[in-house]
């Protein structure tokens, strides 16, 4: 299986609701570095996955709906706690949106396997992969 990762980041704000969260509960801000790993059993004709650029564009349009936001404030994203784990959820099925309609190229059509990775330090990070058939959509539609 062949692979190729783009990286980006977004900085965000948001609270969570729960005991659980403990000092998290309150309005915080978080700075993630987020890597998309595309995955497929072959090359295209040109010998690509998928086109490098076409998959920063990509990630980063996705990312652009997120980026400099108080989460909490997103009507998509409310009654969630927009933890790490659920951000990768949404970012992953909006990039296999992005694969199913074509936007990452004839390569894209190839793709099989998609893992979301956000790095929230260099000690703390959390990922959704899944099949990319199998996938669902974004958790959110319109962030």
């Amino acid at each position: 299986m062949f692979s190729l990762t783009v990286a980006d980041h977004i900085m965000i704000a948001h609270s969570f609701r729960g005991e659980e969260f403990g000092p998290a509960q309150r309005v915080h801000g978080a700075t993630f570095v987020v890597e998309a790993e595309f995955r497929a059993p072959r090359l295209d004709p040109a010998n690509l996955l998928v086109d490098i650029g076409a998959a920063r564009v990509e990630l980063r349009r996705v990312l652009d709906a997120l980026d400099y936001r108080n989460l909490d404030d997103v009507p998509g994203f409310a009654g969630q706690n927009t933890t790490t784990e659920f951000l990768c959820f949404h970012i992953h099925g909006a990039l296999c949106d992005a694969l199913r309609e074509g936007r990452l190229g004839e390569g894209g059509k190839q793709v099989r396997g998609l893992k979301v990775l956000l790095r929230e330090s260099p000690l703390a990070w959390a990922a959704y992969e899944a099949l990319v058939e199998a996938a669902p959509g974004p958790a959110v539609r319109s962030a």
